[in-house]
């Protein structure tokens, strides 16, 4: 089961998720050095906020190998889980309240956290320890994701059954894409629109399937 704890932005990445949710400035620039960013830039992840920041290639690289890892690098590889075992009686056993979430593991929480979005942003939950573990037994491949940096992530709203190893930055373009076009009460025919041509990008982009 998980616990929810109810927030959004105030613990977590609420300027990462900024990024994604509202309209970007004409040009982007890296948190660290201020040097004009590309489209398809890079991200640092700063475990102690769960914060994340838009950099450039050569910041990415320094600040994201220094001994004292006060940021890690947000890695690029996406990886469709095509054999992924996740029952629906073992989802419904998990309790998130909706068919979407992702799964990382906080080096400072030292544990697993589920993270699910909402039309007022992302919703965090605690798992219980003997919930994942079950779940890493069932799919070792679990045991090879980088602490804050990459994530499980989920899709079964209808008939889907779609798992992905994805970078922390997607899945929170994920939850900036409900944030910004969700309407009334099901979120309205744009929403699923969005969400369904982002996770066929994913697809597109994943390096391999197993």
């Amino acid at each position: 089961m998980v616990t929810d704890i109810a927030r959004s932005s105030e613990r977590m990445p609420g300027q990462a998720l900024k990024r994604f949710a509202e309209r970007r400035p004409a040009i982007e620039r890296c948190d660290l050095c201020s040097a004009e960013l590309s489209s398809d830039h890079e991200h640092l992840v700063e475990p102690a906020t769960s914060e994340l920041h838009c950099v450039c290639r050569a910041c990415a690289i320094l600040f994201g190998h220094q001994s004292s890892r006060k940021y890690r690098r947000v890695p690029r590889r996406i990886e469709q889980l095509t054999g992924f075992r996740l029952t629906d009686a073992e989802w419904t056993g998990l309790g998130i309240p909706i068919g979407m979430a992702f799964f990382v593991a906080s080096g400072e929480a030292k544990r697993v956290i589920a993270i699910y979005p909402s039309p007022g942003g992302p919703i965090e939950s605690l798992l219980r320890f003997d919930s994942w573990d079950d779940l890493v037994a069932k799919n070792p491949v679990l045991n090879e994701f980088e602490p804050d940096v990459e994530a499980l992530l989920v899709n079964r709203i209808g008939e889907d059954r779609l798992y992905f190893r994805a970078p922390i930055d997607e899945c929170y373009k994920l939850v900036g894409l409900v944030r910004q076009h969700w309407r009334g009460f099901s979120g309205g025919g744009d929403v699923w629109n969005h969400i369904g041509e982002f996770f066929a990008s994913l697809n597109d982009r994943s390096d391999r399937q197993r």
